[in-house]
This record gives C-alpha cells, sequence and structure tokens, in this order.
C-alpha cells in the first residue's frame, strides 16, 4: 500500500473552532472506519502554545490514488469546512511502536 502524510489546518474564522467541535465525533467515526480497513495508521491533533487543536496530522495507506481522492471526497474535517488548507505527500514509515 501506498503510505501518504496528510496534514490539515484549521480555518481561523470565528466560528472554526465550534465547527471542529460539531464534527469531531464524525471525524473519529471515519478514522476507525479507515484503521478497520487498514488504511489508518496514525493520527493525532496539532496543538497552538495554550494547547488548542488547530489542525491535524494523519498518516493513511491506500492501494491506489482514487482511494486516496475517494477518502479526500467524504472526510469530513474537509467537507465540513474545518481544514483550510490541506497537504497530502507520500509517505513511508520506517518502523512504528507496534512494529519493536
Amino acid at each position: 500500500m501506498k503510505q501518504y502524510i496528510i496534514t490539515g489546518y484549521d480555518h481561523t474564522d470565528e466560528g472554526a473552532q465550534k465547527r471542529r467541535a460539531d464534527v469531531r465525533p464524525h471525524h473519529l467515526d471515519g478514522a476507525r472506519e479507515l484503521k478497520a480497513n487498514n488504511n489508518y495508521v496514525m493520527g493525532g491533533a496539532i496543538l497552538d502554545d495554550e494547547g488548542k487543536m488547530i489542525g491535524s496530522v494523519m498518516v493513511l495507506q491506500f492501494e491506489t490514488e482514487e482511494e486516496l481522492e475517494a477518502w479526500k471526497m467524504k472526510e469530513i474535517y474537509i467537507t465540513a469546512g474545518v481544514w483550510e488548507t490541506v497537504d497530502v505527500k507520500p509517505f513511508k514509515v520506517a518502523f512504528s511502536v507496534q512494529q519493536n
């Protein structure tokens, strides 16, 4: 499978934090679905100096570019306007703590 690092930075407008909070349960459901399908490697929130969520990083893996594009089309942080910018780059995990 091809691996990708996805970095999404949140919008900074007045409603940005509420949008994130409102759809976060759906985002986490999507991550669970990715994990069940062996597409999820790892992920988490990017925090500012005060500990407020301002973005996300995910490492995902897909068999094809079409699968990656299909994920992007339904990712709630993209479709609901939580992420202002999304950067997707090819990535290769060297090893993980699970691999020891």
